[in-house]
């Protein structure tokens, strides 16, 4: 059995792009997103050791949720225009590095990374799913865990491993029931409305007691407290659409499990003509020495 990480990678470059400086080239170029992104990288990779990482990023697009809710993610920002300018480049890094891109127009990367960490786990692999995002609880397991990013807060906390025992004590719910609680709280990042009031200690009561959304539904009459049994039973089909929009598609065409070879001399050029010397000099300890990582 082999270890996996499966990276999401515009959640982990928003986190490089805010936790670090706004470092430039000389000319400007906006650089801090970049360093970022392969130190953390490295770091993952030297503290879980794992056989390859897979990287997966958003081409923009999500046609069947945006055709089943128009407004599915409408408001969320537009990236902003320094990181918007770093997203090639870090694409270019990680293929340079031996980290295999995957990307799919019109198809969310969520989506992507989930059929492939399901497609890996029953090969019998470990797969470790690096993102903050509540979506991939659902589909943690014996051989799938995810790896949470340090908290703002507090960042000594370091990155840590959340398995099935964690997900239910996070959110109440085992990670069979997470696309059922997704869709009765909502999800505000996605702009999926739950039902008006209802948090998470109430819909994981529920989901405890009628075992899922469409149980939770034919039991609208019966809910407490009372003030949601309308609300329930008039919101049944907006429900119905949430679950579909909280389901992960597990699918997808998967890539075969197979490691690819970094590319020194192209990752030494990167990373000098972006002007990153430190990063350079590591790199080239690390691809010159490697048995030392």
């Amino acid at each position: 059995m082999a270890k996996w990480l499966l990276v999401d990678g515009f959640n982990l470059a928003y986190r490089a792009f805010f936790a670090l400086p706004e470092l430039t080239r000389a000319d400007g170029f906006p650089t801090g997103a970049l360093h970022g992104w392969v130190k953390g990288l490295w770091k993952l990779s030297d503290q879980e050791k794992p056989e390859a990482m897979l990287v997966f990023f958003d081409l923009g697009g999500a046609q069947d949720r945006l055709a089943l809710h128009p407004e599915y993610k409408a408001h969320r920002e537009e990236m902003p225009e320094a990181l918007q300018k770093q997203i090639e480049p870090i694409k270019q890094f990680t293929r340079a590095m031996g980290l295999v891109g995957i990307e799919q127009e019109g198809v969310e990367s969520d989506d992507l990374l989930a059929a492939q960490a399901v497609a890996l786990a029953k090969a019998g692999h470990e797969s470790i799913i690096v993102s903050s995002d509540k979506d991939f609880a659902q589909i943690v397991g014996d051989h799938i865990k995810i790896m949470l990013p340090p908290p703002p807060a507090n960042p000594k906390l370091g990155w840590r491993l959340m398995d099935a025992a964690g997900v239910q004590e996070k959110f109440g719910v085992p990670p069979a029931q997470i696309a059922d609680y997704l869709a009765l709280v909502g999800d505000t990042s996605d702009n999926i409305p739950g039902v008006d009031g209802v948090g998470p200690k109430t819909a994981a009561k529920w989901l405890a007691e009628f075992g899922s959304l469409e149980g939770v539904i034919a039991h609208a009459a019966e809910l407490k407290p009372e003030r949601f049994r309308e609300k329930v039973a008039a919101s049944a089909d907006q429900l119905r659409i949430n679950l579909k929009l909280t389901t992960l598609n597990l699918s997808l065409p998967t890539i075969a499990a197979e490691k690819v070879a970094a590319r020194p001399e192209e990752l030494y050029a990167l990373l000098e003509q972006m002007e990153m010397r430190t990063a350079l000099a590591e790199a080239r300890k690390r691809y010159g020495q490697p048995e030392l990582f």
